[in-house]
C-alpha cells in the first residue's frame, strides 16, 4: 500500500465526500518515487491495470476500499518513465470493458485511439516538442507522384523549413507513415524548433504514407523502387536539394524502419543517413521457426538475409528503441551487426514502449546526430 493510500485510510473507511476531496487535491495516478498508485472509482466486480510493458504481467488486478466504490493499486514505475495503459472493468452484470483512466487526463493518441499515460518521476515532455512561439513555422504542400512501381499515384505531403529560398540547397529526408508523425509525434513543430534553435539545419521532408504498410513495408521490392528510383528524383527534381547521399535520409518506425532498411539495403549509395525507430526486426537463428506468425514471415526472410550480408546500406544509423518493447532484444542485437560491416552507429534506449510519443521524444537526438546544426545548407 502507497504511503498517499495509507495515510487517507488510517481513520477507518472514508465516507464519499472524503473520496471526492482525497481524488481532487491530487494528480492521479499519484507518484511517490518509484511507487505509482492507479485508482478507480466506481461500481464494479473487478477492476484491473492493463499495460503495454513486456516482460512483466500485463493485467494486475485492483484492490477495492472495504465499504466504498474506490479502487487502487501500486506499480514500481522506474524514474523518467512513461507508461500508457487502460483500466479493464468487468461489471456486475459480467459486462467488460476496456476503458481510459477517467481521474487522469494525460492521454497518448495513435492511430487505433488513445490511451491514458503514467509518467514515472522525472519524466517530462521535452520543450522542443511544444510549440513555441519564437520558432517561426515551416509550411506543408501537397504533391502526388504517379509511380510505375506500385502502378498508382501516391499523395506525398512535403514540409518547406521557414525561410525556405530556392537559391539555397538542403538536405532531404524522406519519413514513412509522414502523416502519422505529423499528428501523433508532432513532427511539423519539432523541425520547426530544432530549426529555429540551430540544432538541425534547414531541411525539406518528404512524408509518405500506404494503405497497405504491413505488406509494403515488409521488404516489398517495388516499395523500394518507390522511393529509391521515383520518390527521390521527383524531388531533387522539384525542389533545391544538396543531392548527395550524405544529405538523404529515410527514416521510419516499426514497420517503417523495416521499410527504410530494406530500401536503403536494396538500393545502397541512395541514403547516407538512416533514423531507425523501434524496428519490427524479426528474425531467426539458424534451425529456429518464427514466433510471430505470418505476417512477419517477409520481414524475416529480409532480415535473415541482412544479417548474413548487410553491405553498407547507410553510413550513419540513428537506432532507437523502447526498453519496454517486444522488440528490444532485435535492435539491439542489430547494432553490433552493423558496427561490424563498418557503418557509424548510435543507438539510443529508453524507459518507453512501442508507441508514437516515445518516438516523438527521440527525434532530436536522431536529427541533430544525423545532421548536427545548419551545417548542411549550401548557397548557390
Amino acid at each position: 500500500m502507497s504511503l498517499a493510500i495509507h495515510e487517507f485510510l488510517a481513520n477507518g473507511t472514508p465516507t464519499p465526500e472524503q473520496i471526492d476531496a482525497f481524488l481532487a487535491d491530487r494528480t492521479i495516478p499519484i507518484v511517490e518515487g518509484p511507487e505509482v498508485t492507479f485508482l478507480y472509482r466506481g461500481e464494479a466486480a473487478e477492476v484491473s491495470l492493463q499495460h503495454w510493458i513486456y516482460g512483466l504481467e500485463s493485467s494486475r488486478e485492483f484492490t477495492r476500499v472495504e465499504g466504498t466504490d474506490l479502487w487502487w493499486i501500486v506499480a514500481e514505475i522506474p524514474p523518467k518513465s512513461r507508461v500508457e495503459y487502460k483500466l479493464g472493468v468487468i461489471h456486475a452484470d459480467g459486462r467488460r470493458e476496456l476503458v481510459r483512466d477517467a481521474l487522469n487526463d494525460q492521454l497518448a493518441h495513435d492511430p487505433f485511439g488513445s490511451n491514458s499515460v503514467a509518467a514515472g518521476e522525472g519524466y517530462e515532455r521535452p520543450d522542443w516538442t511544444l510549440p513555441d512561439d519564437d520558432a517561426r513555422p515551416g509550411t506543408l504542400e501537397q504533391r502526388r507522384i504517379q509511380s510505375e512501381a506500385l502502378g498508382q499515384r501516391r499523395e506525398i505531403t512535403v514540409y518547406l523549413p521557414a525561410r525556405y529560398r530556392r537559391s539555397r540547397r538542403y538536405p532531404l529526408l524522406v519519413v514513412h507513415d509522414g502523416p502519422d508523425y505529423l499528428v501523433f509525434s508532432s513532427l511539423k513543430t519539432v523541425l520547426d524548433n530544432l530549426i529555429h534553435r540551430l540544432e538541425i539545419p534547414p531541411m525539406i521532408v518528404a512524408l509518405t504514407a500506404s494503405n497497405d504498410r504491413l505488406h509494403e513495408y515488409a521488404d516489398d521490392e517495388r516499395h523500394g523502387r518507390f522511393i529509391a528510383e521515383e520518390l527521390v528524383p521527383a524531388m531533387e527534381q522539384r525542389y533545391p536539394l544538396v543531392g548527395r547521399p550524405d544529405a538523404r535520409c529515410l527514416m521510419g518506425a516499426s514497420f517503417g524502419a523495416v521499410a527504410s532498411l530494406s530500401t536503403a539495403w536494396r538500393h545502397p549509395g541512395v541514403f547516407g543517413r538512416l533514423l531507425l525507430q523501434s524496428g519490427s526486426f524479426a528474425f531467426t537463428d539458424i534451425g529456429s521457426s518464427n514466433p510471430r506468425g505470418p505476417l512477419f514471415e517477409p520481414v524475416v526472410r529480409f532480415m535473415n538475409a541482412f544479417r548474413e550480408a548487410p553491405g553498407k546500406p547507410a553510413e550513419k544509423l540513428f537506432i532507437s528503441c523502447g526498453t519496454y518493447e517486444s522488440l528490444i532484444y532485435e535492435n539491439r542485437s542489430l547494432v553490433p551487426r552493423l558496427q561490424e560491416a563498418g557503418m557509424t552507429v548510435r543507438y539510443v534506449e529508453a524507459r518507453d514502449g512501442h508507441n508514437w510519443e516515445n518516438w516523438r521524444d527521440r527525434l532530436r537526438a536522431g536529427l541533430s546526430w544525423l545532421f548536427p546544426g545548419p551545417l548542411w545548407m549550401v548557397y548557390e
